[in-house]
């Protein structure tokens, strides 16, 4: 006999539940870390001005309101019941769009664990992707009520502490299952094709992401995965939304940023230690990214905070 179908009432119901599961916990604005160390619950009142920030490997959900995900020329808005799945360490612009005090902004960000991606994958009889399906580090879709339902029960564990170390580890196997048989499969099986394009780039992006402050060329990137230099720039562009040089500027500026806001470093040593040898150079491409030079740029952050 089939499973009655889920109604786009019941939908909702399941959504109401989510948004009940983490208003219990989140209830003034702010990015909360949970016991589940996988896991934060994220409350806004108002709109926000947009944030430089990088994005791991993981699932972000919009439980109520609306955000926006910048990833270079390309906008992800993301409403209730909708995610966004980053397979990559990606340098984005992110800010809520729709929030109110009546009705907040409400999210949450699961981290994914790439191993168990890889083993459940291999255990599963998934239909392999599609040859024209184009594989990128960041995509959009709706999330079934069922697997709703299952992070709604992952939430609602933190009130019971003492069961988080037995019952959260299979609830974060159960979401990893149904994002591979959803609608995000065929992104999370693209990643872990071995030998695949989009496995290449991404190795080739953590590599970046340990190492950005050494001297870097595309052209030595490119033969480490064995690609001809046009084709690794162009299947990066695909994966990341950027050019290889792109994606290592945009780490060393925010590597820097951090520096200097948290650290009180001057700007000349900050552009130092994330690789950069002239320092009007990283003057210029600082304030052509965030939109001012870096003293004024750090004034104005500890300002606002």
């Amino acid at each position: 006999m089939e499973a009655p179908q889920l109604t786009q009432q019941s939908e909702s119901a399941v959504l109401s539940g989510l948004a009940k599961a983490v208003g219990s916990v989140v209830k003034n604005d702010g990015d909360f870390i949970t016991a589940i160390p996988e896991l934060s619950l994220h409350r806004r009142s108002a709109t926000t001005e947009p944030v430089h920030c990088i994005y791991g490997f993981g699932v972000g959900i919009t439980v109520s309101g609306q955000k926006r995900v910048a990833l270079g020329e390309e906008f992800f808005d993301y409403a209730a019941g909708q995610s966004l799945l980053t397979t990559a360490d990606l340098p984005v612009v992110a800010h809520v769009t729709q929030a109110s005090a009546a009705r907040p902004f409400l999210g949450i960000m699961l981290k994914l664990d790439s191993r168990a991606i890889v083993q459940a994958a291999a255990e599963m009889a998934l239909p392999q992707p599609t040859k024209d399906y184009s594989y990128r580090a960041m995509s959009l879709g709706d999330l079934d009520p069922t697997l709703l339902g299952t992070v709604t029960r992952l939430v609602e564990l933190l009130a019971e502490p003492k069961l988080i170390p037995q019952i959260a580890p299979l609830l974060q196997q159960e979401i990893a299952v149904r994002l591979l048989a959803g609608r995000h499969g065929q992104q999370l099986q693209r990643l872990v094709a071995v030998g695949s394009p989009g496995q290449q780039v991404a190795q080739s992006m953590a590599w970046l992401k340990m190492n950005f402050t050494q001297p870097v060329l595309a052209d030595e990137l490119a033969a480490s995965v064995h690609m001809s230099p046009s084709t690794f720039r162009q299947h990066f562009r695909a994966v990341a939304g950027m050019s290889p040089m792109q994606y290592l500027k945009q780490l060393r500026l925010q590597e820097a940023r951090q520096l200097m806001l948290n650290q009180g470093i001057d700007a000349g040593t900050a552009g130092v230690r994330v690789g950069y040898e002239s320092a009007s150079q990283f003057s210029r491409e600082y304030a052509r990214l965030f939109g001012a030079p870096p003293l004024r740029d750090i004034k104005r952050m500890r300002e606002t905070t």
